[in-house]
This record gives C-alpha cells, sequence and structure tokens, in this order.
C-alpha cells in the first residue's frame, strides 16, 4: 500500500469520526510513521521542533485510538491499520455492489421517469454559461420544473461542489444571507468564516476565485419587492449576488424565481421557462405505464398548460385512485370547477380529494407543513414523529402521498414542492391545536435526535427545534433549546450555544438570541444568553457591547443570590448564581486585557480569586490567576511570575494532567505562553505554544492557533527574521478570516514591530493598520501602546 493511500484512508478515518480532516502536520505524521521514521525525522521534514511534532502525533493517536476502538500508538500503528483495511475491504466490497445495484435503479427508474423534454433548456443554459453569464435567472411559473432543471444542470457540470439555499416561503422567515455564506464557509467549505458580513464574502469570493462551484439559489421571488428588488430587510444579497457575478469567480449560479429580478447594478441574465410541451407528458406517463391517446391527454395537458409538477400530481393520483385509466379520471373531473388552469387550485383540489380518500394520509401532509426543509434534512424518523395518535398504516400513509407526487423524496430526505408547503402549511394553521402539536412534536424530535455534537451540521440540526418554538412565540421553549447542555468534540459538556460560537457558527446563534432575549422573562435563562451574548461581542470586535451584556448578568446573579436564604435546599440555586457572576467578571477581565485596561483587568481576575479560590468554583479563580498574572506580566516583566504559572506548566508538559493538557484548556495555554515570554523563558514558552497549537489544530480553535503563531513570531523575530515575518503573515490571514478584531490589531502590531529592523515603511503600515482597527472597537489604550513603540 503507497503512502498517498495511507494518508488518503487515515484521513476518511478521522473525518468519519470528527467531521474534520488532517491538517498538513497530521499527514506528514502518518506518510513518515507509516515509513518507519522518527519524531526528529518528522520535525525537520516539516519544519516544527520535535516536541511539537509529538504533541500532534499523540492527539492523532487519540483520535484514531476513539475512531477504531483499539488504542493506537506510533508503534503500532502499521499493523493496526493494515488490520483496518483487510476490515474496510470487505465492507466496500459489500457497499460497492450495494451501490452499483442502487446506481442500477436509478439510472433506470429515477432520471428517466422523473426527467423529460428539457433538452433544448439544458443546452440553452449551457450555452448562456459558456459566454461567461455567471448568474442565471431561471424563471416561471410554480410547478414547472425551474428546480428540477436547475440542480439537472449544475449536476452536469462537473463541479467541485453544488451549494444551494432554498428561501423560505414566509417572509418573516427567510434566512439572513450572512447565515447562509457563514455556513456554506463552514459546513460545505471547512472554511473559516469571517465574524462580519463583508470579510465572510471576501473570504467566500476568494474560494469561489480557486474553485469551480455550482450554486443554487431557490424560489427567490419571497425575498423580492413588487419591483423585484430585494426587500429592505434583506438588500444583503445584492452584495452576495455581486460576489457571484464577478469575473474573477469560477462558479455559475442558478437562481430560480416567479418573478423578475430586477437588480440593476447585478450583471446577471434571465431565462424564461414555459412548460413542457405534449411530447414530454406523453413520454412521462408512458414511462408510468399509464396508457394515453393525443386526443385525451391533449386536453390535460392544455388545461394545466405543460406544467411539469401538475403532469406529476395527476399521474400519481391516476395511478393511486384510477389504476391507471387517465380517460375515466377525466370524464370524472373535466367539469369540475376545481380544476381549473393554475397549479395552486390544482394542489388546493387534491388537498380537498385527499381528506375525502384518505384523512390519515391528510393529516400527515398538513403537519408536514410545519418542517422549513433548510438547514436540517427531513429522514423517515422526521415524518413518523408527526404520526404521534396514529400507530397503525404509517408507512402506507407516506407511500399514498409519494405515489399522489405531493411529498418529494431523493437521497434519503423527505421535503415538499413549495406550493404543497404551501397549502399544508396554510392548512396546519388554521387548526390551532395542531399548529402547536406538529411544532412541538418537530421541536422535541430535533432535539432527541442531536445527542452530542461532533459537527456543525449537528448544531444546526439541533438549534432546528428553536425555529420551531419561535413559530409558537413560546421564547421559553427556545432559550431552552439554546442553553440545552450536550458533550462535544472536545469532550466538554457545554450549551448550545457555547459549542456553536465555538464551532463558528456566529450569525444563526445572534440572530436566534436576539428575538429571543427581549422576551425572556426567566431570569436564568436571560443571564445565560445574555452571557453567551457577549461572547459572541467580543470575537465580533464589539467589546464594549460584550461588556454590556456581562455587567447585566453579573448584576442580575447579584440581585438574585441576595434574595436566596443560604439554607440546604437552596445550594444548588446559590452555586448556579454565583457561577454565573465569576464566569461574567472572569469575561471583563480578557475582554479589558484586550482594551489594554490593564488595572480594570487587574481588578476583575481579582474579584473573580476572591469569591472562587478553594470553592466549588476553583476551576474560574486558576484561570483568573493565569489572567492575574499575564496583566501583571505586562506592567513588570522583570518580576518572577506568580506560582500558578510554573505549576500549570508542569501539569500541562511534565506531568500531562488530563484536566489542563486538554483541548478545553487550549485558550489558557495561550496565555501561559504569554506570561512565560513576557518573564523571558523563552524555552517553556515555546513548548506551550506548540502545545497550544497542537490542541487548536485538532479542535478547529483558530482564534488559538493565531494567537500561539504570534507568539511564536515574537520568539523568532531575535534570531530569525524570516520565520518570524511567516508566523505573523500566517497569524493575520487566520485572524482575518475569522474577523477576530482584537486579536488581528496586535497582530499587526506584533508584525510592525519584527519589520522595524528590515522594513521600516511595512512596519509603518502595520502599525496603522493596527490603530484603524483600534480605533473601530474603540480602543485608546492599546492605540496609546502602539504610538508609544513607535516614538521609540
Amino acid at each position: 500500500m503507497d503512502v498517498e493511500a495511507v494518508v488518503i484512508l487515515v484521513d476518511r478515518e478521522v473525518y468519519r469520526y470528527t467531521k474534520n480532516h488532517l491538517n498538513d502536520l497530521q499527514q506528514t505524521i502518518v506518510a513518515l510513521v507509516w515509513q518507519g521514521r522518527k519524531y526528529w525525522e518528522i520535525a525537520d521534514e516539516y519544519g516544527c521542533t520535535e516536541g511539537h511534532a509529538k504533541d500532534t502525533g499523540s492527539l492523532l493517536w487519540k483520535l484514531l485510538s476513539k475512531a477504531w476502538g483499539k488504542k493506537v500508538t506510533k508503534s503500532n500503528f502499521r499493523s493496526l491499520l493494515k488490520r483496518q483495511l483487510k476490515s474496510l475491504t470487505k465492507i466496500e466490497q459489500t457497499i460497492t455492489e450495494l451501490t452499483s445495484t442502487a446506481v442500477e435503479l436509478v439510472s433506470s427508474n429515477t432520471l428517466n421517469t422523473n426527467f423529460f423534454g428539457r433538452q433544448q433548456a439544458i443546452a440553452t443554459l449551457q450555452n448562456l454559461a459558456s459566454r461567461g453569464n455567471k448568474i442565471i435567472v431561471l424563471q416561471g411559473e410554480g410547478g414547472v420544473g425551474k428546480t428540477t432543471l436547475a440542480r439537472h444542470f449544475l449536476a452536469q457540470q462537473g463541479f467541485e461542489l453544488i451549494l444551494e439555499v432554498l428561501m423560505a416561503k414566509e417572509t418573516a422567515n427567510i434566512v439572513a444571507v450572512a447565515s447562509v455564506v457563514e455556513e456554506w464557509l463552514q459546513r460545505d467549505l471547512n472554511e473559516d468564516s469571517g465574524k462580519e458580513f463583508g470579510v465572510t464574502l471576501a473570504r467566500f469570493k476568494r474560494y469561489l476565485e480557486q474553485h469551480r462551484v455550482g450554486i443554487l439559489i431557490d424560489n427567490l421571488e419571497p425575498a423580492l419587492d413588487n419591483d423585484g428588488r430585494f426587500i429592505t430587510s434583506h438588500r444583503d444579497y445584492v452584495e452576495l449576488l455581486r460576489i457571484l457575478a464577478s469575473p474573477q469567480v469560477r462558479s455559475t449560479t442558478i437562481v430560480t424565481s416567479r418573478d423578475r429580478l430586477c437588480e440593476a447594478e447585478i450583471d446577471l441574465t434571465h431565462y424564461r421557462l414555459s412548460g413542457l410541451d405534449l411530447a414530454a407528458w406523453q413520454g412521462y406517463f408512458d414511462a408510468h405505464q399509464i396508457e394515453t391517446k393525443p386526443t385525451t391527454l391533449a386536453p390535460i395537458h392544455q388545461t394545466y398548460g405543460g406544467n411539469a409538477k401538475a403532469m406529476g400530481i395527476l399521474c400519481g393520483i391516476i395511478q393511486e385512485d384510477y389504476q391507471g385509466d387517465i380517460k375515466q379520471y377525466w370524464q370524472e373531473n373535466c367539469q369540475d370547477p376545481l380544476v381549473k388552469t393554475d397549479l395552486k387550485n390544482l394542489v388546493a383540489s387534491q388537498f380537498a380529494r385527499l381528506q375525502r380518500l384518505d384523512p390519515q394520509a391528510y393529516l400527515l401532509l398538513c403537519r408536514l407543513g410545519c418542517y422549513r426543509y433548510q438547514d436540517a434534512e427531513v429522514s423517515l424518523p422526521g415524518l413518523l414523529c408527526l404520526l404521534w395518535d396514529i400507530e397503525n398504516s404509517q408507512r402506507r400513509m407516506i407511500e399514498s402521498l409519494r405515489n399522489r407526487s405531493l411529498l418529494e423524496f431523493a437521497g434519503g430526505r423527505y421535503w415538499l414542492h413549495p406550493m404543497v408547503r404551501a397549502e399544508a402549511r396554510a392548512r396546519l394553521q388554521s387548526s390551532p391545536q395542531e399548529w402547536e402539536t406538529a411544532h412541538r412534536q418537530v421541536a422535541n424530535f430535533f432535539t432527541a435526535r442531536i445527542i452530542r455534537i461532533d459537527s456543525i451540521q449537528d448544531g444546526l440540526t439541533a438549534l432546528e427545534a428553536c425555529y420551531h418554538y419561535l413559530e409558537l412565540k413560546d421564547y421559553a421553549a427556545a432559550a431552552r433549546v439554546i442553553l440545552q447542555s450536550r458533550e462535544n468534540q472536545w469532550g466538554q459538556f457545554l450549551t448550545l450555544g457555547t459549542t456553536l460560537y465555538r464551532l463558528g457558527i456566529v450569525q444563526p446563534l445572534l440572530t436566534a438570541i436576539a428575538r429571543i432575549i427581549e422576551h425572556t422573562e426567566h431570569l436564568r435563562h436571560h443571564s445565560e444568553l445574555n452571557n453567551i451574548l457577549g461572547d459572541l461581542y467580543w470575537t465580533t470586535g464589539k467589546v464594549h457591547q460584550a461588556i454590556a451584556c456581562q455587567q447585566q448578568t453579573i448584576v442580575t446573579s447579584q440581585n438574585c443570590r441576595q434574595l436566596i436564604s443560604q439554607t440546604p435546599e437552596n445550594k444548588h440555586d446559590l452555586y448556579y448564581w454565583r457561577m454565573l457572576e465569576v464566569d461574567s467578571l472572569l469575561s471583563l477581565g480578557l475582554y479589558n486585557t484586550d482594551l489594554w485596561e490593564l488595572a480594570t483587568a487587574a481588578d476583575l481576575f481579582q474579584q473573580v480569586i476572591d469569591l472562587a479560590d478553594n470553592t466549588k468554583h476553583h476551576s474560574w479563580s486558576e484561570k483568573a490567576a493565569l489572567g492575574l498574572a499575564l496583566v501583571n506580566s505586562h506592567a513588570n516583566a522583570s518580576d518572577s511570575p506568580a506560582y500558578i504559572v510554573s505549576r500549570l506548566y508542569e501539569l500541562i508538559i511534565d506531568l500531562e494532567d488530563q484536566i489542563y493538557n486538554t483541548g478545553r484548556f487550549a485558550y489558557f495555554m495561550q496565555i501561559l505562553g504569554q506570561i512565560l515570554f513576557n518573564h523571558r523563558q523563552i524555552e517553556p514558552a515555546t513548548t506551550i505554544w506548540h502545545r497550544a497549537i497542537a490542541f487548536s489544530q485538532s479542535g478547529h480553535y483558530t482564534q488559538i492557533k493565531a494567537k500561539s503563531l504570534i507568539g511564536l513570531g515574537k520568539i523568532e523575530r531575535q534570531h530569525n527574521f524570516d520565520r518570524a515575518y511567516t508566523y505573523h503573515q500566517q497569524a493575520t490571514e487566520l485572524l482575518d478570516k475569522i474577523a477576530a478584531k482584537c486579536d488581528l490589531a496586535e497582530a499587526y502590531f506584533q508584525w510592525g514591530i519584527t519589520c522595524r529592523v528590515k522594513d521600516l515603511v511595512q512596519s509603518q503600515d502595520f502599525f496603522q493598520r493596527a490603530i484603524a482597527i483600534y480605533r473601530q472597537i474603540p480602543a485608546p489604550k492599546q492605540i496609546e501602546r502602539i504610538r508609544s513603540i513607535i516614538a521609540e
């Protein structure tokens, strides 16, 4: 087995378990360990320290141990991988056989019977794309087949990836474009998004300039006003389209809409899609074994204008209810006043008919109108959860809906055509009790479905429950969704909100909390949401808003503690409010350190120590002691570091204590590195920063990696300018991607100091960039700090 194949196999196994690919160093370790090389050789090959290579290797073996269920070490890696390969080969042979059969079935049944009469449309789209049109608006009436055609066309173009966004039918539920692009970057492209929309768009554009990507923006019309322009609340979609229309991108975007898109500044072209011709209808009915004659089919085709969705619904009705006799169907329905020339009336008539013929299937169809069909896929269990009061014939009902073309299905997921969903939603909403019960059932389903969060998709699926409670204006339940704790991929037991924040899913979380918090009367929920909101604001550079959130949480916590009597039965409540208070105080200490308000930060850290030291909240005290040591190291670098510094270094590096030598403590590891550096303990600082980087890479903590790289740049500036320059460059690129403003300003500042020895012009440029960011925040004492260095 060659080295490349080994790396691919291990990468696949790690991705299967963590949803993250191997980074460059991990790939190097896999390849060279397979060849029998030692860690010092790996370090030399990759260009890092032997200690960093060992730390990264140790974390990799732990990941593989969990993935394979056997203890993996450097020494047994080769033998275990060979055994794993044999096992996987047998499984893959079976999968290949099953897949081949499935592909044959799909090829013979699905594609040929569900895509007819669009050869000319495909050729037209191909011609438009080949002429350099980056955005093509596929316009047509509902049900004409716009989405089916768009997906079919994009699937034929050989793109590396196809991204989709479906507009909500209701304007109020349209997802903000910032959330859409953020999720594409994080979930689909495995890239860090920015915390600001402009940065996120720039990052997305850079990706599209380097990769061939197909993009589908489906069902756009709810986002447009009467003039075909984006409504005020979603004008940011114009910025996305401007990026997608850029000549530099290698993407092709198909937009489907019933209405014309009239944004004059966007370079796009329209293609009007009409109904299928009679020959296509004839072929479709023939493929579904319904015998037709032109004299019978022609008036039906004319009645519905060749509408593709109407064709599917009619075919399903004739098969299901008329045993394939199209003539009998038309004789009974040609004079029916419900049968009119548009799809909306046809859909309504089929709901009415289904209600008469199969009341239980009708009930399921209406309940399916509560799903959003956006971030989370709806699989079979998602359908079954809506049949809480129906025990028998559940699968028969699902088949009944599919056979009538009222329920779409592909790739294990179900959804409703937008017009079918609109009718289902309206009918469900007309029954308040059904409306509420359906949403609660689905919310409970999503909550129970996600036990552990190992990926961005897991987090988004768990968050889906929040949207269903918001539909009911049950803000307390929506808050509980965000505040429910689960184990995550880093082995932490954290709230959904905190885990989403660490995964980089900022915009959906900000939007949800903003809708909930002002309606939340429950003091605990309000305070916890404020606590999460503070961290969200901090990472996006809105430090003063972050401070306001934490201050409000502290006031609430203190007031609540004063109202609780000091009795044994109240000990949990007393613990909780103290925990929230010290957590917010610790956050305020970190925020003020970033603002260079060192005296304020020191006072806040000391408050945490006074409240938490040697109590059940002692872990906060340790972190605060480290924060205080950092502040003191900035002010008095000549003094010896606090005892906590040497103790934590020993626990992490020498003893590899499981509480501290873990990704959960990685943020404070890089703080420890800063303290050691400030006290001129260069070798320990280097070691701890490499350890922090190893954990940050395995856990995708971009911010921690970047802050550690800044530190390594400061170390190397004394001896190796080129290496220091590279570290600074890598750090600023990472921080620019995620728009961590305070850290980005610090990165430019330190880069400027490094460049003073070789390039004064570039040094001044970096200083001015740092000042500009601090001025936006604002952080006047940081600006003073930089200007004092410039004046030296």
